[in-house]
């Protein structure tokens, strides 16, 4: 049987780890493609086999030439490039999957669905992604459904700044969730709430973390339970004091109306780190078998080594995530045509899956 062809589109931190995943895993041929030549060949040094390729994200031509023979498209790209690759994956007939945590984008991307003849599936790596599938499965068999609390933060092990915090993916990503309008429900009503704000503190382990909202993780579960639960949200998590350095920068200094400029500040001031954890907590409460049950998922994840490599906590948890997506589709697990949502990836599958194992 022939290897399926998959085109991993971005060759960062994150796009490296899934193609090391879909090769090395033997039942794909992968491609590794950016814009910058030497990006794309370092990313497929790290899986043996995949090729690399060049091509501008942001161009619907450059974009259509490297898909041609593939049978699915990964984009690890910045989240702005994903609705033209979203099209050219349409146009070419290659299933389509996502890291985006951009609400718009995923609406671009769930309309572009409409009438494809391939699978269209956004928002699956960490947040929206895995932590959709977890809570949903938490919340199914609660009747009626009270309370869904999502939490997520992608944090260093060791942090020694102000901001308790090291970058460990995208730093587009990272302003465009504090800064964009947050999905939830409240008292039953669909709303829309500010970003960093209902700030709360939690403990996981005996260590305290502040949780407070950022843009898009909910993915589109506050649409699947719209009318069935009371309350959902999802928040970030950081170490106590970050919210409040992130107000002062955002509002205070006004850079939510410069966040190039921001950007660009945290690039060149804030250290990376390859020492890193993904913190997971999931709640749920509601009635089951007659009685107020609250039901609870929490998980750490830590950098490791994997194939001879060191790779991060947010690079093995983000790949995961839209590999094991990838992978239950070519095993026939989920729909090959139109629009995947992540409530429709059963739990124990995902964890049962060669990649979604990292979870487990």
């Amino acid at each position: 049987m022939s290897k399926r062809r998959i085109v991993v589109l971005g060759s960062g931190k994150i796009g490296r780890m899934v193609g090391f995943f879909m090769q090395t895993c033997g039942d794909y041929e992968v491609v590794m493609v950016d814009g910058d030549v030497s990006i794309a060949a370092e990313a497929a040094a790290l899986a043996p086999g995949a090729t690399s390729a060049v091509a501008k994200l942001d161009d619907a031509m450059h974009v259509k030439r490297v898909l041609e023979g593939a049978w699915a498209a990964l984009s690890c790209a910045p989240f702005f490039c994903n609705p033209i690759i979203a099209r050219a994956c349409k146009d070419a007939g290659v299933h389509y999957l996502d890291l985006t945590e951009d609400v718009a984008v995923a609406k671009q991307v769930k309309e572009l669905a409409q009438g494809a003849g391939t699978a269209f599936a956004p928002q699956c790596g960490l947040a929206p992604g895995f932590i959709t599938i977890a809570g949903y499965d938490l919340a199914r068999p609660l009747e009626p459904l009270h309370d869904l609390r999502l939490r997520v933060g992608a944090l260093p092990r060791f942090p020694s700044n102000r901001l308790n915090y090291n970058m460990t993916w995208s730093t587009h990503g990272l302003i465009n969730e504090y800064c964009n309008p947050c999905e939830a429900v409240e008292a039953g009503r669909f709303v829309t709430v500010p970003p960093l704000e209902q700030l709360e503190h939690l403990k996981i382990d005996g260590v305290t973390y502040e949780a407070f909202n950022t843009s898009g993780g909910v993915g589109t579960l506050a649409e699947s339970l719209h009318g069935r639960v009371r309350n959902l949200n999802y928040k970030t998590m950081r170490f106590p004091g970050h919210c409040d350095h992130l107000k002062f920068l955002l509002h205070d200094l006004k850079f939510i109306d410069r966040r190039e400029e921001l950007c660009n500040i945290f690039d060149r001031a804030i250290p990376t780190t390859r020492q890193d954890q993904v913190v997971i907590f999931c709640s749920a409460t509601g009635v089951m078998e007659g009685r107020f049950t609250e039901r609870t998922y929490a998980k750490t994840v830590l950098h490791q080594e994997i194939g001879g490599s060191h790779w991060t906590a947010i690079q093995i948890t983000t790949a995961a995530g839209i590999c094991a997506v990838a992978d239950m589709l070519a095993q026939g697990q989920l729909s090959s045509t139109g629009f995947i949502r992540m409530e429709d990836v059963g739990l124990d599958a995902f964890l049962g899956n060669r990649f979604g194992k990292y979870y487990a």
